[in-house]
């Protein structure tokens, strides 16, 4: 039963509660045998893990935490820097985002390598960008800023 305060599910409380009442009830004397004891404490964990767990789980809650995991989203207006150029023919640019190299491409035009450019979406593992405004580059991070 100490055990549920390390790893909190309610099964090792009701097995230890049956342990207790199955050692209370020889301890009176109703049950004699060793086998007739296996047999009530393995019926009343079953029960009580059945029957009252449901209960205890509606009315105790545990904590709960959420988080929106959509790295795309996340990842859209995005300043990052052009590593090799991008065009919009082709996957073959470049662009560093989180430390990491990725491929990309733009919708029109082209990105000289060394330039910034802003995440617009993601198709499949290219990223399609757009030239980043340099007037508005102030107000988002960048990728040098998070690794620093």
């Amino acid at each position: 039963m100490i055990l549920e305060t390390v790893l909190p599910s309610g099964v090792a409380f009701f097995l230890g509660f049956s342990g207790l009442t199955v050692g209370f009830i020889r301890w009176l004397g109703f049950l004699s045998s060793p086998l007739s004891a296996i047999f009530v404490w393995l019926t009343l964990s079953v029960a009580l893990t059945i029957l009252i767990r449901p209960f205890t789980r509606k009315y105790l809650k545990g904590e709960r935490s959420f988080k929106f995991a959509d790295e795309d989203y996340e990842a859209i207006d995005q300043i990052v820097d052009v590593v090799e150029p991008v065009n919009d023919t082709d996957n073959s640019g470049r662009i560093r985002f989180q430390g990491i190299s990725w491929q990309a491409r733009t919708i029109d035009g082209t990105i000289e390598a060394g330039t910034k450019a802003r995440i617009s979406y993601r198709e499949n593992t290219t990223w399609i960008v757009e030239k980043a405004d340099p007037n508005s580059e102030s107000s988002f991070i960048t990728d040098r800023e998070l690794t620093k």
